[in-house]
């Protein structure tokens, strides 16, 4: 537990040495990190941000489901803050305990939403609370993403990041994103790695229990990929970032769920959910390399024909930073799957 604490420190400290990462790249070798599903975390953005110098990266690549699930509400009733968490009902009353407090819920993906006792009710019990709250809910996403740009932009010069949204996130964010001089949103893109390489990316999922933003059935998916993948040069000098892995691949192995979606079996019995049409694209075209999230307990690698398919999986909730280091020789080597 020791050395695992201490690289979770490393990797989150404002600034890292290459002494630190513990890999060593060869000369004339292209380094890409991969992390998939943050889902607001600052501390994994932080991580994931600092790891071109931990690790030795050159090009930064995160996959989708970078915003968060929920608001965190917080009342300011003027003596004290309250708030609710798993049912019991907690109040703080110091300033210092409350600024602990908002950077853990932050860190974990959470948006707290600090509030006066009139705001909060009314936003319970207004004709448009929903709306309202839904509102709040995509403003604080957008700032917090804005506050990663900046951080992005202050720590690296001229290292390649390249994020792709996924089916959580709200298309509310593409603009955001797009507002980086740093950071490149490549949904539906073809870009190049390392003028050999090119990435095809696409942050859609056939269709989920949870009715997300960026879901389609099996059919149109196949037709988006298809429409992504054709823009690539060279398949043999490819790399597909789909969030979605593909179908029973072990990348895409998933609690079994009752009608209740609540898990069956206490979370002990599994089944793949991973798309058909990305499977399919994958072993069509056979790229040397595709890369992965969505399912965040399923993490690993495997092969599809020619294909070395990755998801790093993630553990956002526990402040700690999964991903996939993998270098082009020019021939693709996965050198590790790490957390951090």
């Amino acid at each position: 537990m020791g050395i695992i604490s201490d690289i979770k420190d490393r990797l989150d400290q404002e600034t890292t040495t290459q002494s630190s990462a513990g890999m060593e790249k060869e000369p004339d070798v292209t380094r890409l990190f991969f992390a998939t599903d943050v889902h607001g975390s600052t501390v994994c953005w932080r991580k994931f941000i600092n790891s071109a110098e931990f690790y030795d990266a050159d090009v930064l690549v995160l996959g989708g489901d970078t915003t968060g699930k929920a608001i965190f509400p917080i009342v300011d009733e003027g003596d004290r803050y309250t708030y609710s968490r798993q049912g019991d009902e907690h109040v703080v009353t110091d300033e210092d305990e409350l600024d602990e407090l908002l950077e853990s819920l932050e860190n974990t993906g959470y948006y707290p939403y600090v509030m006066g006792e009139a705001e909060y009710e009314a936003l319970q019990h207004a004709d448009d609370a929903d709306e309202r709250q839904h509102e709040i809910f995509v403003s604080e996403m957008t700032d917090r993403i804005e506050e990663w740009i900046d951080f992005a932009e202050e720590r690296l010069d001229d290292t390649p990041v390249y994020a792709c949204p996924g089916n959580d996130d709200p298309f509310a964010i593409d603009e955001v994103w797009q507002s980086s001089d740093r950071v490149d949103l490549v949904e539906g893109d073809v870009v190049d790695i390392d003028g050999e390489y090119q990435m095809a990316s696409s942050g859609w999922t056939h269709p989920t229990p949870w009715d997300t933003d960026r879901e389609e059935p099996e059919a149109e998916l196949r037709d988006r990929l298809e429409r992504v993948v054709e823009q690539v040069d060279d398949y043999d000098r490819a790399v597909f970032n789909f969030h979605e892995p593909p179908y029973d691949s072990r990348l895409d192995e998933a609690p079994e769920l009752d009608d209740d979606l609540r898990p069956k079996f206490g979370a002990r019995s599994t089944e793949p959910v991973g798309s058909e049409a990305v499977r399919e694209v994958i072993e069509e075209y056979q790229p040397p390399l595709s890369l992965h999230g969505h399912i965040h307990e399923s993490r690993g690698q495997t092969e599809i024909g020619e294909t070395t398919a990755v998801n790093p999986g993630s553990v956002y909730s526990e402040g700690s930073l999964q991903g996939a280091v993998v270098d082009f020789t020019p021939e693709v080597d996965v050198v590790g799957l790490v957390r951090g």
